[in-house]
């Protein structure tokens, strides 16, 4: 199968898993939450930073200390575990209604509660990893760049079905990677055809939402119509993000033998066929 027919089977997936949403709005809830979460996060970090500096912008300075890096870490915690516990909130979710149970915020924020301990450890396992390839990118240059991107690369593919093995597999988060990364070799295809997708997509989304709300808002002033362009932009990242985790709910429980309904089973199997 060449790239442009996995690209075509990458969009029919995009909408097989848009329909999933359709049929669960109150889903969307949690990649809203989640940006929320963060944004409330990134606003405690500033104020916290500011405040230590007795809010002279021009006083911090923090490059190659170990304040630097400490604070890196702890950004990165906590955004990672904020991020995974609403996308595991959404595919338990995700989960339920294959299984034809009934779907509610209430029960997917329960779950993920009841998995708090895993998202903690993936949480600082992730941390570390990113605090160590910051360092790397900062202190070796052009090549500690290209090196962090290779990895990079290499780690998105290797945690691609992270969060569903936290949530239904009792494993460490290295196990848990392992666990992912075996279940891409399981079924290998060009998954970059379906990220493209769904990249594509958002894409167009932005572009076809934001500037009509831009120049619509830029009728009364200018800060309105960035304003309506910043909330229509992330309402269309928090449905693509949505959209993105019942795809990959959908691919892990095909791969692990789950029924999965209102998805093409020939056409995942052919996205992420064997080697």
């Amino acid at each position: 199968m060449n790239f442009f027919s996995r690209l075509s089977n990458g969009f029919s997936l995009f909408k097989s898993s848009f329909a999933v949403l359709r049929e669960n709005k109150q889903l969307v809830l949690f990649p809203i939450l989640s940006g929320i979460s963060l944004l409330l996060v990134m606003a405690s970090f500033a104020v916290t930073v500011f405040a230590a500096n007795a809010w002279d912008f021009d006083a911090i300075n923090l490059d190659g200390t170990t304040a630097q890096y400490a604070l890196i870490f702890l950004f990165y915690f906590v955004n990672y575990f904020i991020v995974v516990f609403f996308n595991m909130a959404l595919i338990h979710c995700t989960h339920l209604y294959f299984k034809g149970e009934k779907v509610d915020i209430k029960t997917g924020i329960q779950y993920s509660m009841s998995r708090i301990g895993y998202i903690f450890s993936w949480a600082l396992f992730a941390a570390t990893v990113g605090t160590i390839l910051k360092a790397i990118q900062e202190n070796v240059g052009f090549i500690g760049r290209i090196i962090t991107g290779l990895i990079g690369v290499a780690w998105n593919v290797a945690t691609f079905f992270v969060i569903p093995v936290m949530a239904y597999e009792n494993v460490s988060p290295f196990a848990a990677v392992k666990r992912s990364t075996s279940l891409m070799k399981q079924k290998w295809g060009e998954s970059v055809a379906a990220s493209f997708s769904f990249g594509l997509v958002q894409f167009i989304g932005i572009i076809v939402v934001g500037l009509p709300l831009f120049f619509l808002g830029s009728i009364i002033h200018t800060v309105a119509g960035i304003a309506l362009a910043v909330v229509g932009v992330y309402i269309v990242i928090a449905i693509i993000s949505a959209a993105e985790m019942i795809f990959i709910s959908t691919v892990y429980h095909n791969i692990t033998g789950d029924p999965v309904e209102h998805f093409n089973q020939n056409m995942i199997d052919n996205l992420f066929e064997k080697k």
